[in-house]
């Protein structure tokens, strides 16, 4: 492998940890600090529009993260 690949896996993972942070805190921007610890029962609901954009945007972000951090463990 290059010097130049191996050397930018450290980078992609922080970029890509402060993606995850940031998608993570935009999906529980909503939600009060009463619901977080059992507060409130909601009712199911399905995720539309931006919401369900981002729930899926977490899902890759997370599994490109835990992938990079695979490779770098292993280098």
């Amino acid at each position: 492998m290059p010097h130049w690949v191996r050397s930018s896996i450290p980078i992609v993972e922080i970029v890509l940890s402060v993606i995850l942070v940031a998608l993570i805190l935009l999906q529980s921007k909503g939600s009060g600090l009463s619901n977080v610890f059992g507060g409130e029962g909601n009712i199911y609901s399905t995720k539309r529009g931006a919401e369900k954009v981002v729930f899926i945007a977490t899902i890759i972000t997370a599994a490109l993260f835990f992938g990079i951090a695979l490779i770098n463990a292993t280098l």
